[in-house]
């Protein structure tokens, strides 16, 4: 998929991959990253979290490269099932996600959006997904306005075990008027008219 930062491919994980797993180990332990919750892992127990995703029936875990070198994580989950079971009503087509961009490289303008776009846009594929779902801590407001500029909407705040959250929802026609200026993100399956 072309993006401003490059071309953009998502692969599964690889968690039996030691060099794989020791560069994950680096990314979600580095300060930068204090939101992933993963500081204080070894990577023993990042390959256990990894391997735990791969084994699970309603989440998924992938690789994202930019121009076939690593650049950040995203994962993809059922919100019935897993991180919002109980926390919210799910409607039909709903698909949950979280992304983490590699931290410690060189900063690129527009990294993180591009990343974040390219994740929808590759979710939103998928017909039967309606809407993306995301629950970033309330504290993380450099996410929340990233989100708002996608076509993200606040819900409201729901408590978690880890962290108070910012339930929020981007269905395809607001992510699709939200980047309609942007040249490089693909044509998606029409869903009829917004709601």
């Amino acid at each position: 998929m072309a993006s401003p930062i490059g071309n953009i491919t998502l692969r599964p994980i690889q968690a039996e991959d030691d060099t794989e797993i020791e560069m994950l180990h680096r990314w979600v332990t580095h300060p930068k990253t204090a939101f992933w919750l993963m500081q204080d892992c070894t990577v023993e127990q990042v390959r256990q979290e990894y391997q735990r995703i791969a084994a699970h029936r309603h989440h998924e875990a992938f690789l994202g490269l930019v121009e076939g070198r690593p650049g950040f994580l995203a994962e993809r989950y059922d919100p019935r099932y897993v991180e919002l079971a109980g926390l919210y009503e799910p409607e039909n087509g709903d698909v949950g996600m979280h992304f983490l961009c590699a931290p410690g490289r060189t900063p690129v303008h527009g990294f993180t959006r591009a990343v974040i776009t390219a994740v929808l846009a590759w979710i939103f594929t998928d017909p039967d997904a309606l809407r993306v779902v995301v629950e970033p801590d309330v504290a993380n407001t450099a996410v929340h306005a990233l989100n708002a500029a996608v076509g993200f909407q606040v819900v409201g705040r729901i408590t978690k075990p880890e962290k108070e959250a910012l339930l929020s929802v981007c269905t395809w026609h607001a992510f699709q008027s939200a980047t309609a200026a942007l040249p490089t993100v693909p044509a998606l399956p029409h869903r009829g008219t917004a709601e």
